[in-house]
């Protein structure tokens, strides 16, 4: 039987995915045993981060200012907008090192059965920065789920009246897989190697 502080502090640690209540316990445990000035730290830095980052104005990236580091960068390519599910896959692009182009994060994808919509991804917005930057070509780097690929149709038939080529990174992605955990050599040739989508 956990004293009332104990059991809200294990609690709380299940909320990271892949914490169990076993793991929670044992986190806590050093924390209170071997760790105090690190779990003072700890709770500082997620304070700090969950009333100081926020999305960019531009892209959706995590950032502290209006405009994430990327978007502020006068010399990316605005001509080259890549679509990625997540600010992990945004960050998994980047470190492969290739590619020099504009980003959107959904942050999630389509599902209807967890409730994530349209509405939810910022497609509205997508529009719009196709338009405002004047893209010449949208990468689709969704991953390669059932998920990912509906998002990735919806968004082809979003911009299908834009004058635009549109891509989906293909060579090296397993079907299945999520970008975050892909290595940056297959992820750099998966970009290289993009292909047309059908019906263009």
């Amino acid at each position: 039987m956990h004293s009332p502080l104990l059991q809200q502090l294990i609690d709380q640690l299940r909320i990271l995915p892949g914490v169990g209540q076993k793991t929670a316990q044992r986190m806590a445990y050093h924390l209170l045993e071997k760790d105090r000035a690190g779990g003072r730290a700890l709770g500082q830095a997620l304070q700090q981060a969950m009333e100081g980052i926020r999305h960019c104005g531009h892209c959706r990236n995590f950032s502290e200012e209006d405009l994430c580091v990327l978007c502020a960068n006068p010399r990316r390519d605005n001509r080259l907008l890549c679509v990625v599910e997540q600010p992990a896959d945004l960050l998994a692009i980047e470190q492969s090192g290739g590619y020099s182009g504009r980003y959107f994060v959904l942050h999630g994808r389509l599902s209807p059965l967890d409730g994530v919509g349209v509405e939810d991804l910022g497609l509205h917005r997508l529009e719009a920065r196709v338009r405002e930057w004047e893209c010449r070509e949208v990468i689709l780097a969704t991953s390669a789920t059932l998920e990912g690929e509906a998002t990735a149709h919806f968004v082809q038939s979003l911009l299908a009246g834009h004058n635009i080529r549109l891509t989906k990174i293909a060579h090296g992605v397993p079907l299945g897989g999520e970008l975050e955990y892909i290595d940056q050599n297959t992820l750099a040739h998966a970009l290289s190697g993009r292909k047309p989508l059908e019906g263009e």
